[in-house]
Order: structure tokens, then sequence, then C-alpha cells
């Protein structure tokens, strides 16, 4: 079985890192992503996807992004369960990232670009 998934799009908010078990990064951010189609009246819909990285991933999309940033995400759909503060049961689809590449560059203080290696 093949369980794969490649995505461009645009961060929606900045990367939010957190720790969980024994101390493992975990970094959760949404890109928007554009249909490949537009509607009858000429626009594009976007879908926000939620993405998480693990590990040094985690670290490095944290430590190097921020909203509105390009990337291109490959990992893994993936469907959980869980239980809401309330106790209310939920279902989420969230894309489990194994790259993410940088594809635009922030400004540096003096007008020039930095250049980050894809992680």
């Amino acid at each position: 079985m093949l369980n794969r998934i490649a995505l461009v799009g645009r961060l929606t908010f900045d990367p939010e890192l957190h720790y969980v078990g024994e101390g493992i990064p975990l970094c959760t951010f949404s890109i928007a992503v554009k249909r490949p189609y537009s509607s009858p009246t000429g626009d594009r819909d976007v879908d926000f996807i939620k993405v998480i990285a693990w590990r040094k991933l985690a670290k490095n999309c944290a430590d190097h992004l921020g909203k509105g940033r390009l990337v291109a995400v490959d990992g893994r759909l993936q469907i959980r369960d869980y239980e809401n503060g309330d106790g209310e049961k939920r279902r989420v689809g969230e894309v489990v990232a194994q790259d993410v590449h940088f594809l635009d560059w922030p400004k540096d203080g003096d007008g020039g670009e930095t250049k980050e290696e894809a992680v």
C-alpha cells in the first residue's frame, strides 16, 4: 500500500513547537494550498491542511519558518481519533511530514536575501 502526499503552499500561522513524551519535539503548522481548478466565477478555492513534523525536522521548521513562507511538504496522510476537553470524540486528518523544503527566503536586514538549505 502507498500513502504519500506532496503539497506546496504557504504557512497560515507561525509554527508551534511542543515537546511530548520524553521531550520529543513536535511542530505543527498549517498551509494554504490552492486547488488546481477554478470555480465557475474564476476564483480558485483553497484548502487549509494541518502538517506535523517530528524530532529534528520539527526543530528546523520551528526555527526557520513563519507565517506566509512558501514550502513543499512530502509526507503521509494520518487520520486519528481523539477526545476534546469536553469529552467529545473527534477525528482529524493531518499530514505527517517526512521532508519540508523551504521554497522562498526571508529578506535579511540589509535588503539582501539569506539562503537556508532545505530540510
